[in-house]
């Protein structure tokens, strides 16, 4: 699916389009400045089907899906055929307790980890062993569900306890899924993410606020007026890198690089 909305996307398309645009356009960024001369070396944890793997695909890099769903990875591996990339992505069935079996220490240009800092039992832990995949200097493309806006979406609904528990506990009880393993559903705040990404050895580039509004929005208005869609991405990668809307955005996007001269 492309990053903004086109003419004859159905209406979740066009808000799907809206909620990736701005991760997808600083991650094609980096991809298309670092690596114009030459395939990029990316590792997707927790990538399932591959939404964003094949179109990283797309650009000429070779990517490697890690996740622990078979039926996810097999997806993927029927949308890459599909695309013609199924010569540059591949899965691997692990996580990231096992990701030092599955890729080598060092190997990695690019790691992206999208929704899965929130449900890891350790981040400190989970952040070190994306470290050890990347070469020094290689990026790190994080992304991860932000408190306030949690807070104030429960606020807003009518769910005060739950609102005023997230605000103290930074956590909204038990993750599921196959990645979880019981771990906490945690939300982030900027400030936690720079120092966690501090301490593993990181140096954060760039920290984009993402779905700022497109949450919010009624998708009537999105559905019913012309270019609203359009306008909505542009609003959207308007405010992305202004500090003062990370408070209010759904999602935090950091670009962060691995200590280290590169080389």
């Amino acid at each position: 699916m492309s990053a903004d909305p086109r003419p004859g996307q159905s209406s979740l398309q066009r808000r799907s389009a809206a909620r990736t645009a701005v991760v997808w356009h600083a991650l094609r960024d980096v991809l298309e400045t670092r690596y114009a001369d030459r395939p990029a070396a990316v590792v997707d944890i927790g990538g399932g089907t591959g939404g964003l793997a094949v179109r990283v695909a797309e650009l000429g890099h070779q990517v490697v899906v890690v996740d622990p769903s078979p039926d996810a990875l097999a997806i993927l591996a029927r949308r890459a055929d599909e695309s013609g990339v199924a010569d540059r992505v591949s899965g691997r069935q692990g996580d990231l307790g096992t990701l030092s079996d599955l890729v080598p220490d060092g190997g990695t240009d690019v790691v992206l980890c999208h929704g899965v800092l929130e449900i890891v039992e350790d981040p400190a832990a989970a952040l070190a062993a994306l470290a050890a995949a990347l070469r020094p200097g290689g990026t790190l493309s994080l992304l991860v569900n932000q408190r306030h806006a949690a807070v104030v979406t429960r606020a807003m609904a009518g769910h005060f306890t739950a609102a005023r528990s997230l605000l103290e506990s930074g956590s909204v009880g038990p993750a599921t899924g196959p990645a979880a393993g019981g771990a906490t559903n945690r939300r982030f705040t900027a400030d936690e993410i720079t120092a966690v990404l501090d301490d593993a050895g990181f140096d954060p580039e760039a920290m984009h606020a993402v779905r700022v509004f497109v949450d919010l929005v009624p998708s009537s208005l999105v559905d019913l007026e012309p270019g609203a869609a359009q306008a909505l991405v542009e609003l959207e990668r308007a405010v992305a890198t202004r500090p003062e809307y990370l408070a209010l955005a759904t999602q935090i996007h950091t670009l962060a690089t691995r200590r280290g001269a590169s080389g």
